[in-house]
């Protein structure tokens, strides 16, 4: 069983809920009583006859977030329009039954241009008696992502579809979800209703504009690897293309699947540990030479007949194509401009196409990255047909374009959380160490952030201590994007970081390390903590330390003297 599966019965069940039994509450008339006492915020109109409601029994819930568990809810729709929008704008709220309701309240979002998150999290807060909400966005269905509704025609963006995915639709849900939660169970003035939020990707992005905006709204919030920094986030997806297309040179996957293999051997026993996981990828950035990899034989067999088969050395081209796409981009005058991936991360973004007719690897435009450029860099559709021309000065341009226009709305990195923290927030912040979509640097560069910021005379251990009171960071060992790593299949995730925060943020029970599990291969249920940042595991004599090391941290931290104004 893991750890936190069993934390109802630690906490006790809530005794607000008066309504007898699931069919109570998951009746529609009563559901439509429970949103008439709802009072929206100013230009919102709900439709209490659109509810929608049905019965759910044993769902199984298996995912990366949560203890894997059976539960039951009630399954509902709200609808809600705005003053003059000829709109429409769905929520999924899945309320759990009266007697195992917990007087919480459960955000979540989605990934990529999807604002909702469906099955992917939205169950999991059934799992600790939460009501969880999900939204549409207003975008057309819950299958309807941002992408497809965000331009009004070829140079004119819609900027309410806009502001929808940036923040506004997570905040009219929690506006209009947790007054309709406290309603649904009798709740009083009152009665606590406990507020959190939960997801990763860019759900974790829309969870973070909610506690820069909104922060006296939550008691806390677990997210991963967000993807704030829209326009650098967004544009370094194509980075790697760029490389490539510098160097004049497109490998062969297989190649750059061979140079991530021989640095995970590499830099496996860095952190003191044989587990096939690099748990320290500053040390491997620190101490290993990606040149070693030059001669190496690789062999992969053909997938169908639309990739070959592939055998080879790597080349000295292949490992300084690594080299440079793990050092991050820079200008013409070498100058850096943003961070990019550890060692060890798999390299998507520079996965090359073959083409049958040429006989050769060519390049392959990033899918997100060209859809940001196509879409709300230009503003004209949603796939971009060529790189030429292209070169890393562009990339910078791009990025300083979007920071303008953006930064009120996707960006997402204001670094000033006192509101929250005052009203006594607690944050659980992880990050995959393999992160292959959202450098993990991202996340350190934010916390960073909002150290210097929020406390900017004190020196930087105490500064750190003091954020590290009610915001915490976890790098993950050896993990990939929201997710555990097929490639390192012994590191472990931190499937139980809601239940740690809950008990932070409702029984003070501080997260020193976060708790993590294998959830694959050979070593699968194995309990693993992880160290809160900025100290770093070390494994000495069998047992694993949480050290500060100066030099790893400093391999973290970059001057993007680049930008001519603060990135944070």
């Amino acid at each position: 069983m893991k750890l936190m599966s069993s934390l109802s019965m630690a906490m006790g069940i809530a005794t607000v809920a008066h309504a007898a039994t699931i069919y109570d509450i998951c009746d529609k008339n009563y559901l439509k009583k429970a949103l008439a006492g709802v009072s929206t915020p100013p230009g919102i109109t709900i439709s209490p006859d659109l509810v929608t409601a049905n019965v759910v029994f044993n769902e199984t819930i298996d995912s990366y977030f949560f203890p894997d568990s059976v539960v039951k809810f009630c399954n509902t729709t709200v609808a809600y329009s705005h003053a003059g929008r000829d709109d429409q704008v769905l929520l999924q709220i899945l309320l759990p039954a009266p007697n195992e309701f917990q007087s919480r309240w459960l955000s979540t979002g989605g990934g990529g241009y999807s604002i909702y998150s469906g099955m992917w999290t939205l169950p999991g807060g059934i799992v600790y008696g939460a009501a969880s909400g999900s939204t549409d966005g207003g975008f057309g269905s819950f299958d309807t992502n941002a992408d497809t509704a965000m331009l009004l025609g070829n140079g004119s963006v819609d900027y309410e579809t806009l502001y929808m995915f940036a923040y506004k639709a997570q905040w009219e849900m929690s506006q209009i979800g947790k007054p309709f939660t406290k309603n649904v169970y009798n709740m009083t003035d009152d009665d606590r209703l406990y507020s959190y939020y939960a997801s990763c990707s860019e759900g974790g992005r829309e969870g973070w504009s909610q506690l820069q905006r909104f922060g006296d709204e939550w008691d806390g919030a677990a997210v991963g690897a967000p993807a704030f920094r829209w326009s650098f986030q967004q544009t370094q997806h194509l980075f790697s293309n760029i490389v490539e297309k510098t160097l004049d040179y497109y490998p062969p996957p297989c190649e750059l699947d061979k140079i991530v293999n021989l640095t995970i051997i590499a830099c496996d026993p860095l952190d003191g540990k044989l587990d096939g996981v690099i748990a320290r990828s500053d040390l491997c950035l620190l101490q290993f030479d990606i040149q070693s990899t030059v001669g190496q034989s690789y062999y992969c067999a053909a997938e169908g007949s639309s990739t070959p088969a592939q055998n080879g050395t790597v080349s000295a081209e292949g490992a300084e194509l690594v080299q440079q796409i793990i050092a991050g981009l820079k200008d013409s005058d070498g100058h850096q401009v943003y961070l990019s991936y550890q060692p060890g991360a798999a390299l998507d973004d520079a996965e090359t196409a073959w083409n049958e007719d040429e006989g050769k690897w060519e390049l392959s435009i990033d899918e997100l990255g060209g859809e940001y450029i196509s879409l709300l860099v230009y503003k004209n559709s949603t796939t971009l047909e060529s790189l030429d021309g292209v070169t890393y000065d562009t990339l910078r341009e791009w990025m300083i374009s979007g920071l303008h226009e953006y930064d009120s709305t996707l960006q997402t990195t204001w670094p000033d959380l006192s509101p929250f923290q005052k009203a006594g927030g607690k944050i659980i912040h992880y990050h995959g160490e393999a992160d292959y979509s959202v450098p993990t640097a991202s996340s350190v560069r934010y916390w960073e952030s909002v150290r210097s910021i929020m406390y900017p005379r004190q020196d930087y251990n105490s500064s750190a201590e003091a954020l590290n009171e009610w915001y915490r960071l976890f790098l993950i060992p050896g993990a990939g994007h929201c997710a555990p790593n097929d490639a390192m299949p012994n590191g472990p995730f931190p499937d139980t970081s809601l239940g740690s925060l809950i008990e932070w943020v409702e029984n003070d029970v501080f997260p020193t390390t976060l708790n993590a599990t294998v959830l694959q291969g050979e070593h699968e249920g194995e309990n693993q903590q992880l160290c809160a940042w900025p100290l770093r595991p070390l494994w000495i004599d069998d047992v694993m330390e949480c050290v500060y090391d100066q030099a790893s941290i400093d391999t973290w931290h970059y001057d993007f003297d680049a930008i001519p104004v603060p990135v944070y």
